[in-house]
């Protein structure tokens, strides 16, 4: 039998966290040293390796961690670990690798490294999945496959050497995130608040199935719009259709009495967003002028995304190795970080403002997520510490 892992190993949270939090800032350094000390800035290769890693390499590292650690739990399932991590955590690490190799590597060889996490992703939570007694939970599966389908485009477009193709890919992966996002923010969000606010003799609005199954659908429709570059008025009529929907879910969570708690309006203020990037594609769509069309990607990726990520991250390693949810200062300062550099980029998008707002974001970002590498890196990396509560 082999030995229970200890440290690394033990949970699915360890590898990816720690991972995809050092990778990001590295990521996002690498791309602003290009812009910065004039190197081939604008070129179109440049901007797509910056998403692509963005997205198949941060995001999906972070995904894998959450996944990994909240559907056990959630579903009474095994959680995966030891060689099985490990196994999960060298295929991302090498297709970062093959990414970055790619110019000394066949062309078939990087898309079979990149692309080989997902599907063996999927393969390992499928038992999980299926003996989830919530089938909510099953959603899971399509927008992970999509996320998987999204990096074969791109790859197969760079076969081709068609960057504009590529874009296609990173489309449809951005849109599946978007929906993996909506699906457990609409779970997890509402769960620890509505605890929080038990403790409190508050309360907090239920799950309702046919709006969880309504706000599905409209983020179905909202990328089907996006990708299909259908007219000005059908795209925004999808965009506020699921403003809509996102704004009456997020309502009745009523995460205004979240406020004191870091923990959970990290999570609030992350759908928050959500909702105003969604509605920036919409506006973008009637008054490209007024609003660039990639305006809404960035609010979603660096506010959304970002906020929530380090605010389920700080819960997920103090909650599953023995500490008690107290947020560290410096966590503070990491969220408050990386709010404002969505809204700068934003800014810059919008305003068309100067080289040093994007600077300024791109710093905030990376430094935001430096800050949870120094604060829970060693935490990640050590055994959990015997607790008399479970998770």
């Amino acid at each position: 039998m082999n030995p229970e892992p200890h440290g690394l190993w033990s949970s699915g949270f360890r590898p990816f966290f720690l991972m995809g939090a050092a990778y990001g800032p590295l990521a996002m350094l690498l791309w602003l040293g290009a812009r910065w000390l004039g190197w081939p800035s604008g070129s179109a290769m440049l901007a797509l390796g910056h998403a692509h890693e963005l997205l198949f390499g941060f995001a999906t590292a972070i995904v894998c961690g959450v996944l990994l650690t909240a559907l056990p739990g959630w579903t009474g399932g095994t959680e995966l670990r030891g060689r099985a991590l490990m196994l999960l955590a060298g295929l991302w690490l090498a297709g970062r690798l093959a990414w970055w190799g790619s110019a000394w590597l066949p062309a078939a060889l990087v898309l079979l490294l990149d692309c080989a996490l997902l599907p063996v992703l999927c393969a390992m939570l499928w038992p999980t999945l299926a003996g989830a007694r919530q089938r909510l939970f099953m959603w899971t599966l399509p927008p992970l496959l999509a996320l998987a389908l999204g990096n074969v485009l791109v790859h197969l477009a760079l076969l081709r050497a068609s960057v504009a193709d590529a874009h296609i890919g990173l489309a449809l992966g951005l849109h599946a995130l978007a929906f993996l996002y909506s699906l457990y923010g609409g779970l997890l969000t509402p769960a620890f608040t509505r605890n929080w606010l038990g403790q409190r003799g508050e309360t907090c609005g239920a799950i309702l199935v046919p709006l969880e199954i309504a706000t599905a659908a409209s983020m179905v429709l909202f990328a089907a719009a996006d990708l299909s570059q259908a007219s000005p008025p059908w795209m925004a009529a999808a965009a506020a259709l699921a403003c809509g929907l996102h704004g009456w879910r997020c309502a009745r969570w009523r995460g205004w009495r979240t406020a004191s708690e870091p923990l959970l309006w990290t999570m609030h203020g992350g759908y928050a967003l959500l909702i105003g990037a969604i509605a920036l594609r919409g506006v973008s769509a009637l008054r490209p002028a007024l609003v660039p069309p990639d305006a809404w990607v960035h609010l979603f990726t660096l506010g959304a995304l970002g906020l929530t990520m380090l605010g389920l991250m700080t819960r997920v390693v103090l909650r599953h190795t023995g500490r008690p949810l107290r947020v560290p200062a410096a966590m503070k300062a990491a969220y408050a970080m990386v709010l404002a550099a969505a809204l700068l980029r934003l800014a810059y998008s919008v305003h068309h403002l100067g080289m040093a707002v994007l600077l300024l974001a791109a710093l905030l970002w990376a430094g935001a997520f430096g800050l949870y590498l120094l604060c829970f890196a060693g935490v990640l990396l050590r055994p959990s510490l015997a607790r008399a509560s479970p998770p």
